[in-house]
């Protein structure tokens, strides 16, 4: 898959994957073939059952400056002149958030390793990782409301499940930026580091010991976390019920167990690929 990509570069060893923005010289900003690329990559991995966890890390002074402004009006036409045209906005946003959401629900966990700049769209893409890990100089910067918008592909949304919702407010009403030292206090990121390179290591291992449990008691443990995010406790255990009744394994938690004993890696099945109904 990496002979087609131009603004990553994907890598899978020893189940862990790893995706990697590497437009440096751009500040990793985010255009059409941006978006295009990584929504074919998530659904690669998603599709494919073979990765059991995810690593997202970048290249450069920045992890990426955001949206590439100089794509509205290019490439990308919102038209505000009509009720048609901004009709379209919404669709157009929707296909947008679609790609991110796509990090939220995918089947494996994902780390953001995230240094310098996070910025605008940048935000709106870690947020939706499972983990985030920062360099000391990391700063996360909702970068819209600095030029006459709202954000609009996901900040908003789950920003507010992460953080305070009042430092919420205050970073989407001023355009400040967050450094790394308080992002981490307020549970945003969960560790700090004083090197890229120390952070990645880090990102990789816990990618690595992930990939080392069950995929599929993975798998279930990200939905259920996730529903009960949104969800009520009583909803929740309810659908608790439901989700480990149907994945319950015997085999799993001996083999588990026994390996535990022996001091040795576990043996388990990965997830079943996935075909779509469409292209059966």
């Amino acid at each position: 898959m990496n002979d087609t990509l131009t603004c990553f570069t994907l890598t899978t060893v020893g189940h862990v994957a790893h995706l990697v923005l590497n437009r440096p010289e751009a500040m990793n900003t985010m255009h059409p073939t941006f978006w295009r690329e990584l929504d074919g990559v998530l659904a690669h991995l998603h599709q494919a059952g073979e990765a059991r966890a995810l690593v997202i890390s970048s290249t450069g002074k920045h992890f990426s400056a955001g949206m590439a402004l100089e794509t509205f009006g290019g490439a990308v036409s919102l038209d505000d002149r009509s009720p048609e045209g901004r009709a379209a906005v919404f669709d157009l946003l929707t296909d947008m958030q679609s790609t991110f959401t796509r990090i939220e629900s995918l089947r494996i966990p994902v780390i953001a390793a995230i240094q310098g700049g996070c910025i605008g769209g940048a935000v709106d893409m870690v947020t939706a990782a499972c983990i985030r890990y920062a360099t000391a100089d990391a700063f996360f910067c909702i970068q819209e409301i600095n030029i006459g918008m709202v954000a609009d592909v996901g900040t908003l949304q789950r920003l507010p499940k992460l953080i305070p919702l009042g430092v919420v407010k205050e970073l989407a009403y001023t355009g400040r930026r967050l450094g790394a030292a308080k992002a981490r206090d307020y549970g945003l990121v969960n560790e700090v580091f004083d090197t890229q390179d120390a952070m990645l290591a880090a990102a990789l291992q816990c990618a690595e010991e992930i990939a080392a449990k069950p995929p599929v008691a993975i798998w279930g443990t990200k939905q259920a976390v996730n529903y009960a995010r949104d969800h009520s406790v009583e909803d929740s255990l309810r659908q608790m019920g439901w989700l480990q009744g149907a994945i319950w394994s015997n085999r799993h938690v001996m083999e588990a167990v026994t390996a535990m004993k022996q001091k040795r890696a576990g043996d388990f099945p990965a997830l079943a690929p996935l075909t779509r109904f469409s292209d059966g």
